[in-house]
Formats: C-alpha cells, structure tokens, sequence
C-alpha cells in the first residue's frame, strides 16, 4: 500500500511531505545523525552476528540461521525498490532511492530479530523494548534529519515484517519450555 501511495502520488503523500517539512531539523543534526546511525551496517549486524553466535551456542541454530537470512534478504527487497520508485529524498529533490529507507530494515531486522534470539534467556522482558527503541530512533533520526520521509521507514518496517516473523517463529520451534 506505501508503495503505491509513492507511485501513484496517492492521498498519503500530501501529509507524508507536510509532516515532513514540519519536523525536518528540528533537531540538532548532531543528534540525528547519530540516530540515523544506528541503522548503518557496521553498527546494527555485528548485534544481530553476536546475538546468532549467542543462540548457536546454547544450540539454537534454526533460530541463528534463519535471523542470518533474513537480514541478507534486506537488500534484496529493499534495493529493487528504490531502483523502481526512484523517490527523490526530502532535501534532495535531484536524487532518487529514497523509499524505501535501508537503514531502517537494517535496524528492525539486526535489533529485533537479535531480540527474539536473546528473549529466551533473558531474566526480564528487555531485549524488544530495546530492539524497539532502537529501531525507533534509527527512523526518527532519519526523517528528523531529512533523509527519508516518514513512508520510507513505515515501509521498511512494513516490509520487514514477515521476516521477523520468520525469525520469531524458528526461535520458537527452536527453545521449547522445559517440562
């Protein structure tokens, strides 16, 4: 559906552009940009490597692989769809490749699927809203910035979906509680 709203110039798009102007630098660039970081890869997947390599060692390795896939299909979901849409950027309206935002699927599948590696061993409840936060200022550090409009993060994390799915459920099958 996000797709179509950037192809088709559909009724999302007037307020995706508005809310952005409103909210673009309205914070220190210091600040987002660090946010925005977080989605780089060599910040977010040596979190998820290490969260497989701890899954694998305590012998949940469907669990590991299945994480390690699913951020390896995040450019071949993502890239074709920047190719095709070619959404200039909110600062840049000469460059195109916007939509949908890398660094967020980046993100969402590093920190969230190394949530739901950890979750299992962990005493408290804290890996997701970790994961979510994270996630969450990685999208907010880039729309704040001005390098993606709000639809480009909803849509990498749209379709980032079913991959943490994927992942949520290998875990699953993985650790059975014990009897």
């Amino acid at each position: 559906m996000t797709t179509w709203q950037v192809l088709a110039a559909g009724p999302l798009l007037a307020p995706d552009e508005s809310l952005s102007r409103a909210v673009v630098r309205t914070v220190p660039d210091a600040v987002t940009e660090r946010l925005s970081d977080l989605g780089n890869v060599p910040v977010a997947v040596p979190v998820l490597a290490l969260a497989m390599a701890y899954a694998a060692w305590h012998g949940h390795r469907a669990g590991a692989l299945t994480a390690g896939a699913a951020m390896a299909l995040v450019p071949a979901v993502i890239v074709p769809l920047k190719e095709w849409t070619a959404r200039p950027g909110p600062l840049e309206p000469w460059a195109a490749g916007y939509y949908p935002s890398g660094h967020t699927a980046t993100a969402a599948v590093a920190y969230l699927g190394a949530a739901l590696l950890v979750r299992p061993y962990a005493r408290r409840g804290w890996p997701l809203p970790l994961a979510l936060a994270l996630t969450g200022a990685t999208a907010t550090g880039l729309v704040l910035r001005g390098w993606h409009w709000p639809l480009d993060v909803l849509a990498s994390l749209l379709l980032c979906t079913p991959l943490l799915l994927a992942v949520r459920r290998a875990v699953h099958r993985s650790v059975r509680p014990s009897a």
